[in-house]
């Protein structure tokens, strides 16, 4: 059973590249992902998100991380909001910006991107890069594809060391455990 709060996640994990890169010409952009905080809750522009990011800013108990290319840091590509269970990471959303979404979208690898963020991140923490979500039922395969992604229970997965591993390493050269 799904409780208060929690979201069945639907993003696309379109390619996994080296960091986000131009869906026409193939150029790849250098990024970052910082904390959002309040001050930055003014470029969230709510017609480009599905979700209702300005909530999840006011809780607490969660973390949000925007990514941006380095050569345009006021506009936000995607979102990622996360709780630290004490053993692992949890993403409760996770959302590419509108005009990253579809055949028109502008950077691939924004999803991709900030999920291998969320691993390295755990692993920080010392949780072995352990990460779960819940999933929507049609994309469960996708994930497991996409990003090594394990089934436990009906819609919960997780995201193992190795598989995490193997995202971190993709997206921050630099990484050493």
């Amino acid at each position: 059973m799904k409780k208060k709060g929690e979201f069945f996640l639907e993003f696309e994990i379109d390619k996994i590249t080296n960091s986000i890169e131009n869906a026409i010409s193939g150029e790849v952009f250098q990024t970052e992902i910082t904390l959002l905080s309040l001050i930055d809750e003014k470029q969230i522009n709510k017609k480009d998100w599905g979700f209702d990011w300005h909530s999840e800013l006011v809780d607490n108990s969660k973390r949000i991380y925007k990514i941006n290319t380095v050569e345009n840091p006021n506009i936000i590509q995607g979102l990622v909001c996360l709780t630290d269970k004490g053993d692992h990471i949890f993403m409760d959303l996770i959302e590419a910006a509108k005009f990253n979404k579809g055949h028109k979208k502008l950077y691939l690898g924004v999803a991709g991107n900030l999920v291998a963020f969320v691993c390295k991140y755990s692993f920080e923490l010392g949780y072995d890069g352990i990460v779960s979500f819940i999933a929507k039922t049609q994309l469960i395969e996708h994930y497991q594809i996409s990003l090594g992604a394990k089934l436990f229970g009906r819609n919960r997965m997780f995201i193992d060391k190795k598989e995490s591993l193997f995202l971190v390493k993709k997206y921050f050269k630099e990484f050493e455990l």
